[in-house]
């Protein structure tokens, strides 16, 4: 009868424990990355692939790059795979990553209402922008320091516009990530810069059209960056030194290459160039 009290009373114990957490979920390594990647389908196509030659399961925590950045800072990531070299730079000249390893690329594009009623179409960037800012047209800036962001701040500078003094009569700030962004260009009819993968995967067009690429300047490279356990001992350095070993592979390369919506490749493989 005493056994039998004490096994009851284990059961009860475990019940209110709850449900016992699966140790892949437990033992995820945290991997914060850009919202590009995420919403272009390319982790849904990369992650299940590693995990199933690593045993490795990954929880991906999608930001805008400056916002991950600031999430491995605090030690709250283990690894990062963003786009914006010069702020990966100065993460790891800060201590906080071990080495930026470059994995791939896609580009920008500038989209916009179909009728192009500023007439940006074409292949030069600077040029559009120059337009944008002399023109009235509604244009959309995530304005989330996102590597995105970053990269519209940069072609503003080269255009020789500068927002700190006047912000151009069509700008307007969401604060946030790249769908949301491309959903508010698509209800106002409004140019908006966005990722190549993000938009071939985008549903919701509406009027907008792709009307600037090529460009040299829309160029949008990305890497991988472990962070440094010598800040954070907490973080998983093994794990994700086998996902960054695995992005630059041949077969992590491959893997990049392979992925297309409709036909189209979106990433392109970076490792050794």
């Amino acid at each position: 009868m005493a056994m039998r009290r004490l096994f009851s009373a284990a059961a009860m114990l475990l019940c209110l424990a709850g449900p016992a957490m699966p140790a892949a979920a437990a033992e995820a390594l945290v991997l914060a990355s850009t919202t590009s990647t995420e919403q272009s389908g390319l982790f849904a196509h990369l992650l299940p692939r590693f995990t199933q030659e690593s045993g490795i399961a990954v929880k991906v925590l999608a930001l805008g790059t400056g916002q991950a950045l600031e999430l491995a800072r605090r030690g709250d990531a283990d690894v990062l795979l963003v786009h914006d070299p010069a702020a990966e730079e100065k993460f790891v000249a800060e201590g906080f990553g071990l080495r930026r390893m470059p994995v791939m690329f896609n580009d920008f594009v500038l989209l916009g209402p179909a009728s192009d009623p500023l007439g940006l179409r074409g292949s030069d960037a600077l040029r559009a922008m120059k337009l944008l800012g002399a023109g009235t047209a509604a244009f959309i800036s995530r304005g989330d320091k996102s590597g995105t962001h970053a990269a519209e701040l940069r072609l503003w500078q080269a255009a020789e516009l500068d927002l700190s003094r006047q912000k151009p009569a069509g700008y307007r700030e969401c604060g946030c990530g790249m769908g949301p962004a491309l959903n508010m260009a698509a209800a106002l009819n409004a140019y908006v810069l966005a990722d190549r993968g993000t938009w071939a995967a985008f549903k919701n067009r509406g009027e907008l059209a792709l009307l600037v690429q090529g460009d040299g300047r829309l160029h949008n490279p990305y890497a991988v960056i472990v962070v440094n356990p010598a800040r954070h001992p907490h973080v998983k350095q093994k794990e994700a030194q086998a996902l960054a070993d695995w992005l630059v592979s041949p077969r992590g390369q491959r893997a990049i290459a392979d992925y297309k919506i409709g036909g189209e490749a979106l990433f392109f493989p970076l490792a050794g160039r």
